[in-house]
């Protein structure tokens, strides 16, 4: 199979769908990779990796798009790229298409076969493709949150570890799936007094157990939200529904009620956000005020450590590349029902309910597509 691989444009996003170890696997089952000049840059990986590895380099993006059957991409396609859909082509990449409404509409008029990393989802309730860069931004999170607080960046000055003498910064985990839990691991090694909410209390217990009584943990609703929230110098919301739009848990009334120079990191913009006020920024102009709180919502925060990001998400991506590759989409789906989950848009339907939900729109089944 033809395989492309173009350079990502969204704004200060330096990953790459593809590693150099992920060529060489692919191009030794015997498929043709194609890569954009200059894509793996952003990642510290060169041309000449990627063409030792297997891989053909090619000039320009409209090169890459035309000559491909399966696309990949890290990132969804922004609106330069739209005019490369076509329907005999298939596209794996993060969509987000709940907050996407403009993008949507652009797959179903092209007829493109979509296919979102985000919504492949194992029998466990698991999101292996999410997975990973869910852990790279939880990470970052409270790191971001850190760097927010410091008063050239706006913030109130407050280091998070605190000093001998003085008190730690309080920082509120919204959520402890991937994500939350990496937040929380990364809080904790900062020496932030912790509180993590979730309505899921096994997992609550699974927390306090890892973490021996060190963290809160609160059983989530609106009042300990809110109870939460009024105290806290930084706040992770890490909340999601696979494929659907995230639930405003902050309302802005809220905010308003918060400590002055509070920080606000929203991990879930991808997917609409779970503060009211989120709306998705960039790492160039990463945060902004609402009632005299930072909010920092960068929808592509794992793009700030893309070598460590690109490696992770191949680690993650490559064995359901593979059975695309050797199979077909339509094969491949029909073999692995947690890979069917992926598909969102096939024909000009759309074919993952959650999505068409969002946007009131009507949709098919997979098992359709897959008979189509």
């Amino acid at each position: 199979m033809r395989i492309g691989v173009p350079k990502e444009i969204k704004n200060n996003e330096f990953r790459v769908a593809i590693t150099p170890p992920g060529v060489h696997d692919l191009v030794a089952m015997g498929h043709q990779v194609t890569i954009e000049q200059g894509a793996g840059l952003g990642s510290s990986i060169t041309d000449e990796e990627y063409i030792e590895a297997g891989a053909t380099i090619a000039p320009d993006a409209a090169s890459v798009w035309a000559g491909a059957e399966l696309l990949l991409k890290v990132k969804e396609p922004i609106e330069s790229e739209y005019g490369y859909f076509r329907s005999d082509l298939t596209l794996f990449t993060y969509l987000h298409l709940a907050a996407e409404p403009e993008l949507t509409a652009a797959l179903l008029a092209s007829g493109i076969t979509a296919i979102a990393y985000e919504t492949v989802q194992l029998p466990s309730r698991a999101l292996p493709l999410l997975a990973p860069m869910s852990e790279v931004a939880g990470r970052l999170a409270p790191l971001v949150g850190q760097s927010t607080m410091l008063r050239p960046n706006g913030g109130p000055g407050l280091l998070v570890p605190g000093v001998p003498g003085t008190r730690s910064a309080k920082i509120t985990v919204l959520g402890g799936g991937v994500a939350g839990t990496s937040a929380v691991s990364v809080s904790v090694g900062l020496g932030a007094d912790v509180t993590v909410l979730d309505t899921n209390v096994q997992r609550l217990r699974e927390l306090d157990a890892l973490y021996a009584g060190r963290i809160k943990t609160i059983a989530s609703n609106r009042y300990e939200i809110e109870r939460s929230l009024v105290d806290a110098d930084l706040v992770i919301g890490s909340v999601l529904v696979a494929g659907a739009k995230t639930p405003k848990l902050v309302s802005n009334a809220l905010v308003a009620k918060m400590k002055p120079g509070s920080v606000l990191v929203d991990i879930s913009v991808d997917q609409g956000g779970c503060f009211e006020d989120s709306r998705p920024t960039t790492h160039a102009d990463p945060t902004f005020l609402v009632h005299g709180s930072l909010f920092y919502c960068v929808a592509n925060m794992p793009g700030a450590v893309p070598n460590t990001s690109t490696y992770a998400l191949t680690n993650a991506t490559l064995p359901y590349v593979r059975s695309l590759a050797a199979l077909g989409w339509r094969a491949a789906l029909a073999a692995d029902p947690s890979l069917a989950l992926g598909l969102n848009t096939y024909g000009g339907s759309i074919t993952n309910s959650a999505v068409a939900a969002a946007h009131g729109l009507p949709s098919t089944t997979v098992e359709a597509a897959l008979a189509a």
